[in-house]
């Protein structure tokens, strides 16, 4: 049994510190650039449904630039409102996601030369009277990504803003009434329309007169800046960039005034079935190698914080003590979500960077401390006194009387609450999309915005939680029954 313990801890070692190593071993004599892109934003950032590979006009425009530059890159997904906090604390290089030019983001961030000339459009659900121009978004409410630049037209235009994800999700809340219109780049709307089949929304009108214009977003003083600068020249030249947005868009939208976007005959209309059908084994895999790597190390991290926290709340040193109770009240006085973007985006500023995989499993280990604490201490009071008399009275001492007699008997009264903290942990798992990591939930997310059918998706990856779910409460009832002969009758 041990040696079986052994073989899954260096499992479990081995699914942390592979995900960090792999894109840093291939290759070492190219500099690593790291590509922040969102995934889930077609035909520009998204995933193929047959072979699940990033794909993309951004994806393969970058990896074009990158050939020219000799850089290799690891492409790191995350949301959009995220991407810009993911490049300021240095977790991602370059922002390939239709990074719109603007004054505001000129000022912060480098800009390249613009790869993509577009226009933005207002969306609507199809038959919606009273909203043609900008002048009749006033008081309405728009549904964007609130840090993209058509959150700011329609804010501007004196629209509400209700918060989303991407633009999947905007024309969804559109579709169902929550919204009343959105704005965003035409091709976007061009691909959606083109992908579903579905004429349930429509352009009613230009958000404005200027063309937009995309480009590449690094840190200001980036030297890979200017590398890229002429890749991207170079590129034009060539007839490189022509031929990548000819081949998904029939015309050239990396020069200005290139031709109106046409997507019919892109991307396929898939059935529901079909899209559930190859969801399912990436989100599987996900499963595997992600959320529940994730829950059992974190987890068994957090139980070692929480017996710690409660030997210290219990020991009657007011130091140890006070450290606990303020560890405690901290977290669980804190939202996880919040604990995730402190331990990745906040600690990076005082020197403190940590990879995507440690940086969740700290979060999470420190969030079930904090909340396991409390189960352990009840379960070691719940133990009578006069067990401790009687291990004394044999002279055992206080460690030795912990581990041989009170925390056998304590454990069987906290069993039952540390199994509901390591399903909620598991269930929390979902949240680490934040720190760059893709779950079984964020894969989800990226089947469900590219096909733009949500209920299966989700629906599946319910099952696949309640599954899991499931095999853990198994495990805690035969826990129990094993546990039940440290009882004191």
């Amino acid at each position: 049994m041990r040696h079986v313990a052994r073989l899954l801890a260096l499992m479990l070692v081995g699914l942390v510190i592979l995900p960090m190593g792999a894109a840093t071993a291939a290759e070492p004599d190219r500099p690593l650039v790291r590509v922040g892109t969102e995934g889930v934003y077609p035909p520009f950032s998204f995933h193929d449904a047959k072979t699940d590979e990033l794909t993309g006009y951004d994806i393969e425009v970058i990896k074009a630039v990158a050939d020219k530059a000799g850089w290799r890159l690891e492409f790191v997904e995350t949301q959009f409102d995220a991407i810009f906090a993911a490049l300021e604390a240095e977790r991602i290089d370059v922002i390939a996601n239709q990074v719109t030019v603007n004054p505001e983001r000129q000022a912060k961030y480098g800009l390249g030369t613009p790869y993509t000339y577009s226009r933005g459009v207002i969306v609507v659900k199809k038959g919606t009277k009273g909203i043609t121009s900008l002048d009749d978004v006033k008081g309405k409410t728009a549904a964007e990504s609130t840090t993209t630049s058509w959150a700011d037209v329609a804010r501007k235009a004196g629209a509400k803003i209700q918060a989303v994800e991407g633009f999947s999700q905007a024309a969804a809340l559109v579709v169902q009434g929550r919204a009343d219109l959105l704005i965003n780049d035409n091709i976007a709307v061009l691909d959606y329309l083109n992908t579903t089949g579905k004429d349930d929304i429509e352009i009613v009108g230009n958000a404005g007169s200027d063309v937009s214009k995309q480009a590449l977003a690094f840190r200001k003083g980036d030297p890979r800046l200017e590398e890229s600068n002429r890749a991207l020249a170079e590129l034009k030249a060539d007839g490189t960039l022509k031929k990548i947005s000819e081949k998904y868009f029939k015309t050239d939208v990396s020069v200005e005034g290139g031709g109106e976007a046409d997507l019919s005959g892109g991307r396929a209309v898939r059935s529901d079935t079909e899209v559930v059908k190859d969801a399912a084994w990436p989100m599987l895999k996900k499963l595997v190698i992600v959320t529940i790597p994730l829950t059992i190390v974190s987890f068994a991290i957090g139980l070692v914080l929480a017996v710690a926290a409660a030997l210290a709340r219990i020991s009657g040193n007011r130091v140890l003590g006070g450290i606990a109770r303020g560890y405690i009240s901290i977290i669980r006085g804190t939202p996880l979500l919040l604990q995730l973007f402190i331990v990745f985006y906040g600690l990076p500023e005082i020197g403190i960077d940590l990879p995507p995989w440690p940086s969740a499993i700290l979060a999470l280990s420190l969030n079930v401390g904090g909340y396991a604490a409390e189960v352990v201490r009840s379960a070691i009071l719940s133990v009578p006194k006069g067990q401790f008399e009687a291990a004394w009275t044999v002279g055992m001492g206080y460690w030795q009387s912990l581990r041989r007699i009170v925390f056998p008997q304590a454990a069987r009264t906290a069993v039952p609450p540390l199994s509901n903290t390591a399903i909620s942990l598991l269930k929390d798992t979902s949240l680490v999309s934040v720190v760059l990591l893709t779950d079984v939930f964020r894969q989800g997310q990226l089947a469900a915005a590219n096909a733009q059918v949500y209920l299966p998706i989700y629906v599946l990856a319910g099952f696949y939680y309640w599954v899991v779910c499931v095999g853990m409460s198994s495990v805690q009832g035969k826990l129990e029954t094993r546990l039940n002969r440290f009882v004191a009758a």
